[in-house]
């Protein structure tokens, strides 16, 4: 579990980002799994589309748009596992390269939680140069970067939600 393969010419990259977080496990997964809010919780997030009926799940899709490197981008993104409140599994396709994002969410005592979020990059053959900058150096800290901003934004309207 968690370790991809490597083969069939594709490459891949990973990055985990961990925060703890001072609020329940059920706050935290609904804070994260609020698409509706996430543009109002998360700063790196200006607008969130939500393409599917219903609650959070298996299917659900969304186009989310964030602002990276000074300039917009619009992801459609979509729920590929989802074990509430411990676990869920994002997946996107962008420039000929696949994106899962793995998010869980471990109890940390009565009132805290470990949020670990492990981000691959899966390229197919043509792309791998790219990729290789993508998540090279500058490109993997940018993403934990942003992931850390993420999680510190969550953190920040769970933990002051608690009066």
């Amino acid at each position: 579990m968690g370790v991809m393969d490597g083969g069939g010419g594709t490459s891949s990259r990973s990055v985990v980002v961990e925060r703890r977080i001072a609020a329940g496990q059920g706050r935290v997964w609904e804070a994260m799994t609020d698409l509706g809010g996430m543009a109002d919780v998360i700063s790196g997030v200006t607008r969130v589309e939500v393409l599917t009926e219903g609650g959070f799940g298996v299917g659900t899709r969304w186009r989310e748009t964030r602002r990276m490197f000074g300039k917009e981008a619009t992801e459609e993104m979509w729920v590929t596992a989802c074990e509430p409140p411990e676990r869920y599994v994002v997946e996107a396709e962008s420039h000929g390269s696949h994106y899962v994002s793995e998010w869980l969410l471990r109890p940390d005592g009565a009132s805290a939680t470990t949020v670990r979020m492990t981000f691959t990059a899966v390229a197919s053959g043509g792309v791998t140069r790219l990729l290789a900058r993508i998540m090279g150096g500058v490109g993997a800290r940018a993403v934990s970067k942003a992931v850390a901003k993420d999680l510190d934004d969550i953190a920040a309207a769970v933990e002051g939600r608690s009066r």
